[in-house]
Parts: structure tokens; C-alpha cells; sequence
């Protein structure tokens, strides 16, 4: 970055696993948020939370502007699925769907958001990622084509 240039941005990626037969055990999940967390520390970012359930991952963070969300969500998938294929962390071939959703906060919000990301599982006892996800589309007014949702599995 360059000197005199000061940021404060914080952004939320959601991103769903792809084949129902590839979701995250719980067992294995700690080992990939620390790879994710390493993943964004080496483009400069700052992870302040990362959680989910068997379908989907939450990634909160402090954007690093000189990086794209895009270009982050890309190294993100590629890297956390290669590391999961490598070490045969679920039966099969792992990948993620397509696309992404990112949602970007301001610095009053960052405690909410850690909270509700470290209860997903409380959470998702009581809504659907379906819900979940469209709930975060009509909040912050996103238009969407329903053809290019995840695909849900619950």
C-alpha cells in the first residue's frame, strides 16, 4: 500500500460446498478454517472469524484493498480445496459451487457479525442456509436470478 492511504473495511464471504456427499464434518472443520485463515494472512488480510456447518463457510475479514473480493474468493476455494483433496479430508473429490456471496460491514458492526458467525450452529438449528442466505440478499437489496442460487441441500 502506499504511504498516507489508511482503510478500515470488513467483509463477509459465504460460499456453499459442492455434492452433498462433500460436506464438512465437524471434526474436520477447525483444520480448515486455520488453512483459510493462513490463506487470507498471506494476501494481507485479517481474519477476525471463520465458522459455518457441513453445507457453507462464513469468512469474515478485513479487506486488504489492494486485493479484489473476487481474487480472494478465488485463492480461498482453490487452496482450502486442494488442501482438503491432499490430505483426504472427505470421501471423494472436494470442490466448492460457483460464486459467492460478500456483504461488507462497518466497524460498529464487526462484534455482531464475530457473534453470529462463532453461533452458526445454534443458527442453523433454527434456520436453513437457504433462509439464511436469501435473508442476507433481501437485506441488503442484492437482485437475483433464483437459477443462480446454491444449490441447498437441506
Amino acid at each position: 500500500m502506499k504511504p498516507g492511504t489508511f482503510t478500515q473495511m470488513y467483509v463477509q464471504l459465504v460460499f456453499a460446498v459442492c455434492n452433498r456427499e462433500n460436506v464438512l464434518k465437524k471434526e474436520i472443520r477447525p483444520r480448515i478454517y486455520e488453512y483459510i485463515s493462513g490463506i487470507l494472512t498471506s494476501l494481507g488480510h485479517k481474519t477476525i472469524a471463520i465458522n459455518g456447518i457441513s453445507d457453507h463457510i462464513h469468512i469474515f475479514f478485513g479487506l486488504n484493498p489492494s486485493k479484489s473480493v473476487s481474487d480472494t474468493v478465488h485463492d480461498i476455494k482453490r487452496g482450502s480445496s486442494l488442501f482438503i483433496n491432499e490430505n483426504k479430508l472427505v470421501n471423494g473429490r472436494f470442490s466448492w459451487q460457483e460464486g459467492y456471496g460478500g456483504f461488507t460491514y462497518s466497524k460498529s458492526q464487526v462484534e455482531d457479525v464475530f457473534k453470529y458467525i462463532q453461533n452458526q450452529e445454534t443458527h442453523h438449528s433454527r434456520q436453513s442456509f437457504r433462509e439464511e442466505y436469501l435473508s442476507f440478499l433481501e437485506k441488503y437489496a442484492i437482485d437475483y436470478d433464483p437459477r443462480f442460487l446454491f444449490e441447498f441441500y437441506n
